[in-house]
């Protein structure tokens, strides 16, 4: 998650986004709340607002909440007699558009400097290294997965 939070200056406006059904890049203090929601599944925003108080207030995540809904990010229903919310798309759809982003953005276009960047700055174990090179040869084969 700290990944995300530091991402969050490098947020695109939302009029510069590919395509018109893209939804605009979360911000740091979005994607921790879609990272709760994402564990969590559907939650109400005081279930949230446990999860990461961080010394805000409760005003402060319903808000941010609400705006995020606003924005679609988040869908909002009511259940119970409680207003729940939960992200809009899938953790992997996200980070797929916050890669993407970045790649172009940061790498020049380039997936080796940013897969190389990737493990620079945090050390990969040899399991997530096997993984890694697992997926690269489904990749080749045309497969986006690892079975």
């Amino acid at each position: 998650m700290r990944f995300f939070s530091q991402y969050a200056g490098l947020q695109m406006p939302s009029s510069s986004r590919s395509t018109p059904n893209e939804l605009p890049l979360p911000t740091g203090a979005e994607l921790d709340i879609l990272a709760v929601l994402w564990r969590l599944g559907v939650a109400t925003v005081r279930s949230v607002h446990d999860q990461i108080g961080k010394g805000r207030a409760y005003t402060t995540t319903m808000k941010q909440m609400q705006l995020m809904t606003e924005k679609g990010l988040l869908i909002r229903s009511e259940r119970f007699g409680s207003h729940v919310y939960e992200p809009a798309l899938p953790k992997e759809q996200t980070q797929t558009q916050i890669a993407g982003d970045l790649l172009q953005r940061a790498f020049e276009g380039s997936a080796k400097s940013l897969l190389l960047g990737a493990l620079s700055a945090q050390a990969a174990s040899p399991a997530e290294l096997a993984e890694i090179h697992k997926m690269i040869g489904n990749f080749q084969r045309g497969k986006r997965k690892s079975s």
